[in-house]
């Protein structure tokens, strides 16, 4: 549901005539508007934001842990439209249990790269991805640092040669 406040924010209500049900929330503060969308209809929302509304370009992806809050995890994304100069942050809030979101490299290619990353960090899995595999980290390392509930030294790790 689109709040009151957005209701002048073209991008906003084309969304919201798009699919009401994919909107949960949102705001507009200091000249930056963000969407808050079901993690279900993200995809649709994307393509819809990205072909109909020119935010050809997607900034980056990224994630919020929230930890001790529920739902955890929050999903971030900064698009930008370069025919505008118009920007816009769509989230998605996941659950701890299993959080996964679809993927939206079918929308940008260069969703690829950053959902890695995410995923390696934060362990959040990006449903059919193309090639969900750590990007920063070893293969056989345990855990994701950028939760907050991970060890603030890291996993006690045994070196070789000491």
């Amino acid at each position: 549901m689109l709040p009151d406040n957005l209701r002048d924010r073209a991008v906003a209500a084309a969304v919201e005539a798009f699919d009401a049900d994919a909107l949960k929330g949102g705001q507009y503060e200091r000249g930056e508007l963000t969407l808050e969308v079901a993690p279900a209809k993200i995809a649709s929302i994307c393509g819809f934001l990205k072909y109909d509304q020119q935010f050809v370009r997607l900034s980056t992806v990224t994630a919020v842990d929230r930890w001790p809050a529920e739902p955890r995890f929050e999903v971030v994304y900064h698009l930008h439209s370069v025919e505008r100069n118009e920007r816009v942050r769509v989230k998605c809030r996941i659950p701890e249990e299993a959080p996964a979101i679809e993927s939206v490299t079918e929308v940008w290619r260069g969703a690829n790269w950053y959902e890695r990353e995410v995923f390696d960090l934060f362990g959040i899995r990006f449903v059919n991805h193309p090639n969900l595999l750590r990007i920063m980290l070893p293969e056989d390392w345990e855990g994701h640092p950028l939760r907050k509930d991970y060890p603030v030294h890291g996993h006690k790790y045994s070196y070789q040669n000491e």
